[in-house]
């Protein structure tokens, strides 16, 4: 049977891109999840683009790219804009290739990415305070200079690199009968998609791919509803590397013809997520890697076959993981914050505590005020943080303090 017709890369192109870049990508491992299977209900391998060098699959599309520049074109120079990985994949791939890179990143962005960026030989330049203010500098760097301007999702190029991700997933899986994908400008899924339909062309196979964005910045779930691409005003989220307020053109047209759905989940979804990451599968990844792992444990995904989640990057700051940690234990009941009217007499701080004691609940933090808004003359607050083991666990801690005549306040 003929090849489907789809737009962008062919399976030609895809299998050159390919080798390409086999000389400086990795095939990156694949490891199943016996947790996440007992969630889904079906088997669950996660492909690790966590582990991939600069940490994030960016790197594909970007050696993909670089290495079909014209000797002129070399000569330039590329230059991209980035928060993070698509900035990283470029430096590295320029350096790899032996070519002049310049990357524009905003001002104030993680200090980690920033560094890792730098080691890779680019010159980087901050300019404007958000990823679209260091997109504009780097478009008129390129007309000023001459130098390359490489797109991060919206060129066949970089489209073919990233589908790579999606050979592989049919070698390392050959049973596979679901892929869930990160979108944020659609690089990644659409590679990966028109990829995997043109591979399976005429072999009797379907493997549905399914998208995954973060709610605050989802303009391919709603493009996809209203059957043309449509932009969205995206709001802060901890998953910044997928926070794109629309979708790559071509990106979109391969998406709607390839992609069964795209579905959202919020911020608490992702970093009840990365917690599963650390202690489940021992494998950190960026809150935007994430958002797959995500689907599943909401319920939002089910039934779904043997079943490839990718893990699109692990880029993540020191400092955003120790915040998103957090957060995670609050959205998973693990942490629990309470309010606590009491009355102003010796004892009552040392009758909480033993009280949580013996609900077998750590205490972490605890603050003791006369100053609460309502409180009377007679009366403190306790606002104390404990840890605890999941929901029925803080059930438990709430009814001992209820049953002891307390009146505890949840604040989550």
């Amino acid at each position: 049977m003929p090849e489907p017709t789809i737009a962008g890369p062919t399976l030609a192109d895809f299998e050159a891109a390919r080798e390409r870049v086999s000389g400086v990508t990795r095939c990156t491992p694949m490891e199943s999840s016996q947790y996440l299977a007992q969630v889904l209900g079906s088997a669950v391998h996660l492909k690790c683009e966590n582990l991939q060098r600069t940490g994030s699959y960016k790197i594909r599309g970007a050696v993909n790219r670089l290495s079909q520049l014209t000797a002129e074109e070399r000569e330039r120079g590329v230059v991209a804009a980035s928060a993070g990985n698509h900035a990283q994949g470029v430096a590295l791939a320029a350096k790899e290739l032996g070519l002049a890179a310049t990357i524009f990143m905003p001002v104030g962005v993680a200090l980690p990415k920033l560094q890792a960026t730098k080691h890779y030989g680019a010159d980087v330049v901050l300019s404007g305070h958000s990823v679209e203010e260091a997109l504009r500098a780097a478009r008129d760097f390129s007309e000023t200079t001459g130098a390359v301007f490489i797109p991060p999702f919206d060129h066949p190029d970089v489209i073919a690199g990233q589908g790579t991700v999606g050979l592989e997933i049919l070698e390392q899986v050959p049973d596979v009968d679901t892929i869930v994908v990160p979108i944020g400008g659609g690089g990644l899924i659409s590679g990966i998609a028109s990829a995997v339909a043109q591979r399976t062309a005429g072999t009797g196979k379907v493997v549905r791919v399914i998208g995954v964005q973060v709610a605050a910045a989802a303009p391919f779930a709603l493009s996809m509803e209203r059957g043309e691409r449509t932009d969205v005003v995206a709001q802060p989220t901890i998953a910044d590397g997928i926070a794109v307020a629309r979708p790559g053109v071509l990106n979109f047209e391969i998406v709607r013809d390839t992609v069964e759905r795209v579905v959202t989940v919020d911020d608490d979804d992702v970093a009840r997520a990365l917690i599963v990451m650390l202690e489940r599968a021992k494998l950190v990844v960026e809150a935007a890697g994430a958002v797959g792992v995500a689907a599943v444990l909401t319920g939002e995904l089910r039934d779904l076959g043997t079943t490839v989640i990718v893990l699109s990057g692990g880029n993540i700051d020191p400092l955003m993981m120790e915040r998103v940690i957090g957060r995670g234990l609050v959205a998973a009941e693990r942490y629990l914050g309470l309010r606590i009217g009491l009355p102003d007499r010796p004892g009552q701080l040392t009758r909480i505590s033993e009280i949580l004691s013996d609900a077998g609940a750590n205490v972490v933090e605890v603050l003791h005020t006369r100053h609460g808004r309502g409180l009377q003359i007679s009366e403190v607050e306790l606002e104390i943080s404990v840890e605890t083991r999941g929901p029925d666990h803080v059930d438990e801690v709430l009814r001992r303090l209820r049953e002891a005549g307390y009146d505890p306040v949840t604040d989550f």
